[in-house]
């Protein structure tokens, strides 16, 4: 007698993933509408234990909004790195606060750590990876303690290095989930005004994209969104994410 085939609907998270589960999860919701990409995936628990990791940079809110418009209990982290524009920090708390986001989880670097390593808080200027290492990728490695998947903001319109960005991919033994991979610009604008979202001050001013201070400009008409992140450093991202290019896939992860 013939075994069952296996279901593919609901995915056996332990131990937690691999390629095939991210390959499954991107055939059975191909297609299918952001929101109810989201209510299948978080209700259904399709994923494990997951939650969002979000900037509050200049298009977090459509994200937390979708989520939010599911399950607002959904745990929402944020790298509070010590470097971060006043701005977004109080954007951070209007959008808590106007979305009702019930675990909010603020993750900061170990104090110990930057003393050792940064005392004088200038590494970004001289080793822009090894700044992110220590107040990004370790804070985060250690709020993830307990989770399956992650879900981020990234959108393959946002620079050169993300044209392939699928909506579920794997991340070590962890799914990350991109429910805005083929959102456009345009997408994201209708999304905030239909909803009424406020938006990042700094927006306004040239910032496409908004990260630590220190290492964040304006950018100008036609460049990439992301072209101000890092500028005059080979670098295109923090080292929370992993490549999603055939061109970047040689570049080290920081």
């Amino acid at each position: 007698m013939a075994e069952p085939a296996r279901q593919i609907d609901r995915i056996d998270v332990t131990p937690r993933f691999t390629e095939a589960d991210a390959v499954r999860l991107n055939t059975r919701l191909l297609g299918v509408p952001t929101l109810e990409m989201l209510r299948t995936v978080l209700s259904e628990k399709l994923t494990g234990e997951t939650a969002i990791v979000s900037s509050f940079g200049a298009e977090s809110a459509a994200l937390l909004h979708l989520v939010a418009s599911v399950d607002r209990s959904v745990p929402v982290l944020f790298l509070d790195t010590g470097k971060h524009f006043p701005e977004t920090l109080a954007y951070r708390d209007l959008l808590v606060e106007r979305l009702g986001l019930t675990d909010f989880r603020n993750l900061r670097p170990d104090p110990e750590l930057l003393a050792k390593r940064d005392g004088t808080e200038l590494r970004w200027s001289y080793d822009p990876d090894g700044c992110c290492e220590i107040r990004k990728v370790l804070p985060l490695e250690a709020g993830l303690a307990g989770f399956d998947a992650t879900i981020t903001g990234r959108k393959a319109f946002q620079a050169s290095t993300r044209t392939a960005l699928p909506r579920f991919e794997l991340d070590g033994d962890r799914l990350k989930i991109n429910p805005l991979a083929d959102w456009t610009k345009a997408d994201l604008d209708t999304y905030f005004t239909a909803h009424d979202l406020p938006v990042h001050p700094l927006v306004a001013q040239g910032y496409p994209s908004i990260g630590c201070a220190p290492c964040t400009s304006k950018v100008k008409p036609g460049e990439d969104p992301r072209a101000g992140r890092w500028r005059g450093w080979d670098k295109t991202e923090c080292g929370i994410h992993t490549p999603t290019s055939d061109d970047d896939a040689n570049q080290p992860v920081f």
